[in-house]
């Protein structure tokens, strides 16, 4: 691989603790959901930051993969829903799904370009066979 770009972040506490990316543009507490037994309230949890993450890159690859076969949007967005879960044999897992709101094609336009556009984002190469991603036309 030829690098890119990295970024680096930092956590202290885990789920209770905070992040801080390299150059503080991220600098947040964290803290255990409600519905996994925590406090909650007013910080982020890695569930969140995943899902913001996922968002926007693959909107991103979409908007590229549009480029790329001359497809106008008139407008799009992406929200992910990213579960925590356990499995059948109880290992921690995740699953997420993508959500794209694709202004300007039709239904069946707009899912081959999610299609598309999950060959081509980072997080889905990575996350590819190791966790379940489903993709939506909303």
């Amino acid at each position: 691989m030829k690098p890119l770009y990295t970024a680096t972040a930092s956590a202290h506490g885990g789920r209770d603790g905070q992040v801080k990316s390299s150059d503080g543009v991220i600098d947040m507490s964290v803290k255990t959901p409600k519905e996994l037994g925590g406090p909650g309230g007013a910080a982020t949890n890695p569930e969140q930051l995943f899902a913001a993450g996922y968002a926007a890159c693959f909107e991103s690859a979409l908007r590229l993969v549009a480029r790329m076969q001359k497809k106008t949007l008139s407008d799009a967005s992406i929200t992910a829903k990213v579960t925590l879960g356990k499995t059948d044999d109880e290992k921690y897992a995740l699953a997420v799904e993508l959500h794209g709101k694709i202004d300007g094609l039709d239904k069946d336009e707009a899912t081959a370009l999610m299609h598309a556009a999950h060959q081509v984002c980072p997080y889905s190469n990575a996350t590819r066979n190791n966790i379940e991603v489903k993709l939506f036309v909303d």
